[in-house]
């Protein structure tokens, strides 16, 4: 059994969160200068962008090229932390909740986790990388506690340290990333009306290749789900009709320096399409769980800050919505640029829950 600080993120600082998305290396990092919720610093974040396919599915597939990204954002945040925190996609994970005997020594307990993950994990044991924390008593037992045990391929794990060890870091902490996004987002429902009580919030992170659902009530995940759509489609769709190659299409797709009939016959299906599938994922909460209502819904992921995406989503879901910034609340330290932040802030949602797993 690996470290319990591995999968579930209880690190020790000082850390900076390493975020390896399948289009970019993104870090950053944070200090703590109060106690509440917002009593953060974002003392200096970067990204470098990642050469197509070097990363595929969450599967790192280039790991040379992996290793030098993560070099230059290291060098370019200015930071001089040598731990890190990266984060596994989800895909990657097993995890669930278990109920267990309370009170339990910790070697005992790790043999019980161990019983009772061979049945829910489909490879052997000394294949994975498995991990535990116990979250606490069990709803319905005054004897049992619930734990929530977490297990990937040994392999993906093993991969992730080796580039952090390659490029000259120690990963400290390994953390699921949609379990990094929930830790942001849970900064930022705190500083909501009665700190968010009561509400059903709904979170879309539009990757490049994947957008990932996840729906909060009270701090408890009711609802995940992965759908495959993302930013990659319209790239390929410039690709295709301006016979541009992948790189140049996806940076004039950032700089919009293409040609005047791109908005109509190009962007505008997009963000229909976008719309639609977060209508869709809208509809199929309702029809797959007991809940009948979202009290507010976020955009995050390269795509949250195309004109017009969220004007739509709003209109077609009829709830309240925005584009996430997970640093909203934050001091901002000084070789941060906020006009620049604004711009960036929804594509950091995974990088800002890893860098925070610092003070956990």
């Amino acid at each position: 059994m690996i470290d319990i600080k591995a999968l579930l993120g209880q690190g020790n600082p000082p850390l900076v969160g390493i975020d390896i998305s399948t289009t970019a290396v993104r870090l950053v990092e944070l200090s703590q200068v109060g106690k509440g919720a917002t009593d953060y610093r974002l003392e200096r974040y970067a990204a470098e962008p990642l050469p197509r396919n070097a990363v595929t599915d969450g599967n790192i597939e280039n790991m040379d090229q992996v290793v030098e990204a993560v070099r230059r954002v290291w060098k370019k945040s200015g930071t001089r932390a040598k731990h890190v925190a990266l984060g596994m996609p989800p895909a990657s994970v097993i995890t669930k909740k278990i109920i267990l005997p309370a009170g339990l020594p910790e070697d005992q307990l790790e043999v019980q986790v161990e019983s009772e993950a061979s049945q829910y994990i489909p490879f052997a044991l000394d294949e994975v990388s498995l991990d535990f924390d116990v979250i606490g008593p069990a709803a319905n037992s005054a004897d049992d506690i619930e734990v929530m045990l977490a297990a990937s391929r040994r392999e993906k794990v093993e991969d992730r340290v080796a580039i952090a060890e390659a490029s000259g870091l120690k990963a400290t902490v390994m953390d699921i990333e949609s379990y990094a996004a929930r830790a942001a987002l849970d900064r930022i429902t705190a500083q909501l009306p009665e700190a968010g009580a009561g509400q059903i919030i709904a979170l879309f992170q539009i990757g490049a290749q994947v957008t990932h659902i996840s729906v909060m009530l009270d701090g408890v995940t009711v609802y995940e789900r992965e759908q495959p759509f993302g930013g990659n489609a319209l790239t390929q769709d410039i690709v295709r009709s301006y016979g541009l190659a992948f790189d140049e299409a996806e940076a004039r797709k950032k700089t919009g320096d293409l040609p005047d009939n791109y908005h109509a016959e190009l962007l505008t299906p997009f963000l229909e399409s976008a719309a639609l599938e977060v209508t869709r994922a809208i509809q199929f909460f309702y029809t797959s769980t007991p809940y009948t209502r979202v009290d507010q819904l976020f955009l995050a992921g390269g795509c949250a800050l195309i004109p017009g995406l969220l004007d739509l989503v709003a209109s077609r879901t009829r709830i309240s919505s925005a584009v996430i910034s997970p640093f909203k609340g934050m001091q901002l330290g000084s070789s941060v640029r906020e006009s620049q932040l604004r711009l960036d802030a929804p594509a950091y949602l995974v990088a800002c829950g890893l860098a925070l797993r610092r003070f956990d």
